[in-house]
């Protein structure tokens, strides 16, 4: 069951709050252009997402406590332990996804970023003479918008 297992309930309250991270994140580099806000953001992402083995050892001798958790996280207490061991596996890791959600990132700006022109079916071929309203393709005036 979800509940009694707490390394699951653990993980769950990871992803709920990375996602709340990113997205407050992402709104709040609302400022930037899309391309180095996408970048950012996904870059973030990565690093927070990425998995990585750790081995901690228990009180009885020769004992050992294995399992997963993020890169950053096992990077950050292996150099604060000054564990060179475990920290070069998990900077890799970190360094590795994050570079993987900087190519995601300019990914999605890539694919996005035709969104905004005309499709040829939109195009609308006008006189040059013909005043800036008739050549956008209106009758000069005002028009609202039609739902349905």
């Amino acid at each position: 069951m979800l509940i009694s297992d707490s390394i699951s309930l653990l993980w769950l309250v990871y992803v709920v709050l990375s996602l709340v991270v990113l997205l407050t994140g992402y709104l709040g580099l609302a400022f930037l252009p899309r391309l180095p806000r996408l970048v950012i953001t996904w870059l973030v992402a990565g690093v927070m997402w990425t998995p990585a083995h750790f081995r901690l050892p228990l009180l009885e001798e020769g004992e050992f406590y294995t399992g997963f958790a993020p890169a950053v996280v096992v990077a950050a207490v292996a150099s604060l332990e000054g564990n060179g061991a475990a920290f070069m596996p998990a900077a890799l890791l970190v360094a590795v996804g994050a570079a993987l959600g900087v190519l995601v990132g300019l990914l999605l700006w890539w694919r996005g970023r035709h969104r905004d022109t005309l499709d040829d079916d939109d195009y609308v071929e006008m006189d040059d003479e013909a005043p800036a309203g008739r050549r956008r393709g209106g009758r000069g005036e005002r028009q609202e918008p039609m739902i349905g």
